[in-house]
């Protein structure tokens, strides 16, 4: 089992192409955890504006933007990035990840110093609505906390094997709305999160077609068979589109807990969008990403890969 330091770790092989090892363990069933890949690409971004672009002095993501045209997979990966646009506020690079020499997600990442941003600033007066329990997550590890309770079973661990790196806390009442979720989280491990690790943090969270799916809520703090549900566990949500827009630098040595609201607005014919909200224990919005997502069924993860006629591996359309 690796650690996301260890599992997102980037090394450069030139100025502008970096290497990195995707492991099993971070994987939904064959394909490597979409949020954990948009992880990485936030890793690239950081590992080039810390050396190659070190002049910009742009050490923050603030904005980011995927396409997932291929299941990726274990093992090695390259990325290629482009320098786009190299500004005295904000920069943008192109990013390509490849494996076995076909494109697999495309990226456009911005950068900029959020310590030094300067400009006007409002209050919008935002809140969640419906709004969300009250948390003391100081009481969370003692399982003392009024509202919310520990899910210490998640339904299709087997097969999402990447969501087990995390504690999954859930409103003990139930969740205000079937296609709205609502969680608290940490790392398992006691690693804390830092803005690389918002990729994963976006898309991390009970799945919302579920509530739906089921007559009972599958992650719902109540005893059950999860053997019968893990048998029913017969969907993929791979990711078409990813969009995270960061609005603040978390601490360098990185934060405990994090809350994540995520609501579909439509689920249709096999398509849906997510809306995900992250927030820190102060209630400020850390960052905020849309995905657009297919439903697709479990056999579609695990098909053998075909190989073209040259002998090299291509991937299964989606």
């Amino acid at each position: 089992m690796t650690t996301f330091a260890e599992a997102t770790l980037v090394k450069p092989v030139g100025s502008h192409s970096y290497y990195a090892d995707f492991p099993a363990d971070w994987c939904i069933g064959s394909v490597p955890h979409g949020g954990f890949v948009t992880s990485v690409f936030l890793q690239v971004a950081s590992t080039h504006f810390r050396t190659t672009l070190s002049k910009q002095n742009q050490p923050h993501t603030i904005t980011l933007h995927l396409e997932f045209v291929r299941r990726t997979q274990a093992g090695a990966a390259t990325f290629e990035i482009q320098d786009l646009k190299l500004g005295r506020q904000t920069s943008t690079i192109h990013v390509t990840l490849t494996q076995n020499n076909r494109v697999e997600v495309i990226g456009y990442i911005t950068n900029s110093n959020i310590h030094t941003e300067t400009g006007p600033t409002y209050s919008t007066g935002f809140a969640l609505l419906p709004a969300s329990y009250p948390a003391d997550v100081s009481k969370f590890n003692a399982n003392k906390d009024q509202h919310w309770e520990e899910q210490m079973k998640m339904p299709f661990a087997e097969f999402r094997k990447a969501s087990s790196k995390v504690r999954f806390f859930f409103p003990r009442e139930g969740q205000r709305m079937r296609s709205i979720a609502d969680e608290w989280m940490c790392y398992r491990n006691g690693d804390k999160f830092t803005n690389e690790s918002l990729g994963y943090v976006a898309d991390t969270w009970p799945q919302v077609v579920e509530f739906f799916k089921h007559e009972d809520d599958p992650y719902a703090l109540k005893d059950k068979e999860l053997a019968t549900w893990n048998k029913n566990s017969s969907n993929w949500y791979p990711t078409l589109v990813l969009n995270l827009d960061i609005k603040k630098a978390l601490p360098e040595e990185g934060v405990e807990w994090l809350f994540v609201r995520v609501q579909a607005k439509q689920i249709r014919n096999g398509r849906m969008d997510l809306e995900v909200i992250i927030m820190d224990q102060e209630g400020d919005i850390v960052a905020l990403s849309h995905h657009v997502t297919l439903i697709l069924g479990v056999d579609r993860n695990m098909a053998e890969r075909k190989k073209d006629s040259s002998g090299s591996q291509e991937r299964t359309k989606l």
